[in-house]
């Protein structure tokens, strides 16, 4: 059984966790600080580490340096800092990926389901959503098996879309995908743009959206379920 060690001072949210994963079929060992972590560990190491990083005793980064040192872990840094300084810090510490607060929990499953596939040598080449396909291998789109024609812009919006499906993505969030690699200004009309121009090519109906929905004041959320295959 998959061993999950979980790190997550903040009480509602440990146990969604802790529920969604053991659902999934994984043994999950529920903490809320950094002492427990360490003592949990001393009985038994985890194949996977979900981990807060602000906990109440110290820097969860501690712990994932810890976790690294030790073995082959899968290293999951949960923070509620958006910020790119966090995210260094944890890559720098031996964090395979990290998750924004609020996250969806299907979203965690997904990346912890294609680590464990990675793992076990199956690869998934395909995202499944509705009657959208998308083949990763070639950057081929299809829609109720015809292929759709995307721009560069319109490829990373949907694949962002994909793999964040059932969270709001701001469009500060969108805009930082979108940003040109060449260092081209992006305003932020061009999330707006690049989202109608999806739609229209993935909508049944763009005035009436399944998959792209604006979440007012928010952003936008792709609102169908996600699997790969």
């Amino acid at each position: 059984m998959v061993e999950i060690l979980l790190v997550e001072d903040d009480e509602s949210v440990n146990r969604g966790i802790t529920f969604s994963m053991e659902k999934e079929g994984y043994h999950v060992y529920s903490c809320q600080n950094l002492q427990e972590a360490k003592r949990a560990m001393q009985e038994q190491y985890p194949d996977i580490l979900l981990c807060d990083v602000n906990l109440p005793d110290g820097s969860g980064l501690e712990l994932v340096s810890m976790v690294r040192a030790g073995g082959n872990a899968f290293i999951i840094c949960l923070t509620a800092r958006d910020q790119e300084t966090d995210q260094v810090m944890g890559y720098g510490a031996g964090a395979d990926d990290y998750i924004t607060k609020p996250f969806s929990l299907s979203v965690l499953s997904l990346k912890i389901r294609a680590y464990l596939e990675r793992r076990a040598g199956i690869k998934k080449n395909r995202i499944l959503s509705g009657r959208i396909t998308v083949e990763l291998d070639t950057m081929k789109v299809f829609r109720q098996g015809q292929e759709i024609s995307l721009t560069r812009n319109e490829w990373k919006l949907l694949k962002l879309f994909l793999e964040n499906s059932g969270r709001i993505l701001s469009k500060n969030q969108i805009l930082e995908q979108l940003f040109d690699a060449d260092g081209n200004f992006v305003d932020g009309n061009t999330v707006a743009v690049n989202v109608n121009r999806l739609r229209e090519k993935i909508e049944p109906d763009k005035s009436k959206p399944v998959y792209i929905k604006n979440i007012r004041g928010l952003g936008y959320i792709w609102s169908q379920e996600t699997r790969y295959a």
